[in-house]
């Protein structure tokens, strides 16, 4: 995996994918940014919320468990000083579907969090993460 990220101006970077993807980053206007992007500790969770939805969808949908959507609310913490890494990340899951069971949807979560998604593992080296959900049944 491969990406580049190019400075524009001021405290404007373009990230590229190596799927042929952009993303404006953008710094707060104190340190120079005009506003335009998220900042790059943002996309991190950004990223972070996309690699655990999809994995509950994927594990979700090959139990054959009627999931229509699935969004993930982070909240997050960083450390006073540099580094200001993650301290603490909660996310909440909002799944929806028909005849959903808690049980199908913690574990789903769980497995996301304990084996497949690389990105919360990773996170879980400096962060305390923890989570919650909620159904909707439509």
């Amino acid at each position: 995996m491969r990406a580049k990220v190019k400075w524009v101006e001021e405290a404007s970077f373009l990230a590229s994918s190596e799927s042929g993807h952009e993303v404006l980053l953008d710094g707060p206007p104190d340190a120079g940014g005009k506003n335009r992007g998220p900042r790059p500790m943002e996309l991190v969770l950004m990223g972070t919320a996309g690699c655990t939805a999809f994995d509950v969808v994927h594990i979700l949908k090959k139990g054959r468990v009627a999931v229509s959507n699935c969004e993930v609310a982070v909240d997050a913490e960083r450390a006073e000083t540099d580094p200001k890494v993650f301290t603490k990340i909660h996310l909440h899951f909002t799944v929806s579907g028909t005849g959903l069971k808690a049980e199908q949807v913690a574990r789903a979560i769980d497995l996301s969090a304990e084996k497949y998604c690389s990105a919360s593992i990773m996170l879980a080296k400096t962060a305390q993460i923890t989570h919650d959900f909620e159904i909707v049944e439509v």
